[in-house]
């Protein structure tokens, strides 16, 4: 998969890329990252990428036109046709169902705002969709691009070393994640629970289920509003709340 980043820092992606899974990604040759700065395609001797906005307010609009030459070189880079994403705090907001839409690309790219943003009429004209992140504001769109790259890796073919491990995630499949422990087993902290000794996958895929469902009831119900439970993961939640509220205040419950 190809990458293209359109940043007036696209050095700043491109270190945060240099690591982990995203780093063995492209060790792997499984993805290319490819950094366009927008000033490099401005006219003058200032390189000028940004004025005032009209209708008066404080902060500066990244312009149009060095945004424009910088996304046909962009484009002209490769003969694959990329779709281009803006991070904005107007997107949409940026889920797993979209992280695994993006990753099937053969090729994105990810524009990269500053200052007030960017010329409306370029995003209107260049853009195929606007993400978000989160409803919160940043000082420009490159830490969105960073997150963007990372969660898109992890899900190209041959990344991770254990192809399940993307499947188990939170999100996947609309729930939290459940709990993980490792060594040792007993600890000032706790024990960890039976069930995952057992060496009984059956019973332990049931605990996980039952555990990712509980603690998406418990911290997310968002995810579950309008989602219709099979009976079975039905029953595994009700028995995860009936046990939940038989354990006294300040105490956790057991396996």
């Amino acid at each position: 998969m190809r990458i293209d980043i359109v940043s007036l820092f696209p050095e700043f992606v491109d270190q945060c890329a240099a690591f982990g899974v995203v780093g063995r990604a492209r060790e792997r040759g499984l993805l290319s990252l490819h950094g366009w700065n927008p000033r490099d395609h401005a006219e003058g001797n200032y390189r000028k990428v940004d004025d005032r906005t009209f209708g008066g307010g404080p902060g500066m609009v990244m312009l149009v036109e060095p945004l424009r030459r910088c996304l046909a070189a962009m484009r002209g880079a490769d003969p694959v046709p990329p779709r281009v994403v803006y991070l904005s705090p107007q997107g949409r907001r940026l889920d797993q169902a979209k992280v695994r839409e993006l990753a099937a690309l053969p090729r994105l790219a990810l524009l990269c705002g500053r200052y007030e943003g960017i010329d409306e009429r370029l995003v209107q004209a260049e853009v195929d969709e606007e993400l978000s992140i989160g409803d919160y504001v940043l000082s420009g769109g490159e830490l969105a691009a960073a997150v963007v790259v990372d969660a898109v890796a992890r899900l190209q073919e041959g990344v991770l070393n254990d192809a399940g491990s993307a499947e188990q995630d939170s999100f996947e499949d609309g729930l939290l994640d459940c709990p993980h422990y490792s060594h040792p087993v007993e600890h000032a902290y706790g024990t960890v629970p039976e069930v995952l000794r057992s060496g009984n996958h059956a019973v332990i895929a049931r605990w996980r289920r039952q555990q990712a469902l509980g603690r998406t009831w418990e911290r997310r119900q968002d995810l579950l509003a309008g989602r219709v439970l099979s009976r079975a993961d039905q029953k595994l939640l009700d028995e995860w709340r009936q046990a939940r509220e038989a354990v006294p205040p300040g105490e956790e419950a057991g396996d």
